[in-house]
């Protein structure tokens, strides 16, 4: 068989579109973030999502509304922490690293989702890493349980 100089091109978009594949799948995940609007941490971890490839959208809340919104999504008031999103059908409560996301959505254990609580120094959008407070990824159980997901030692 031969390949005529017109079926080589009409296959290059082809072969590219499946060479790009991998990579688009990847990076392709949507988070919807709900903030406070004063807040400028919750910015800092908008950023550090939106570098890890994450493609992230969001919206401003009232404190009263966030609190209302935090409740709705299951996240009990002792993991609290500055903003909450959505992911699927999961909620990502505080300053969680994009890793820590990543697992939960690979892994996809039976849960409201994760939480960082507070807002500890050193966490994505909370300060460099290399001066990092020692803090724990919550993963919040249906019933509000919760257990340690992944712990962050101090830097």
């Amino acid at each position: 068989m031969t390949l005529s100089r017109r079926k080589v091109l009409a296959a290059v978009p082809w072969l590219a579109a499946i060479a790009a594949t991998p990579a688009l799948a990847e990076g392709d995940e949507a988070i919807h973030v709900v903030k406070d609007p004063g807040c400028p941490c919750c910015n800092g971890w908008i950023g550090h999502l939106r570098d890890s490839g994450f493609r992230v959208s969001f919206e401003e809340r009232s404190i009263e509304e966030l609190a209302a919104f935090k409740r709705e999504r299951g996240i009990p008031e002792n993991l609290a922490s500055c903003h909450t999103a959505t992911i699927g059908d999961y909620t990502v409560e505080g300053h969680v690293p994009a890793a820590d996301i990543r697992r939960l959505l690979a892994e996809r254990p039976v849960a409201v989702g994760l939480s960082v609580p507070g807002m500890p120094y050193g966490s994505p959008g909370m300060g460099p890493e290399t001066e990092r407070e020692a803090y724990d990824v919550i993963l919040v159980g249906l019933d509000g349980s919760s257990s340690v997901f992944t712990s962050y030692p101090a830097a």
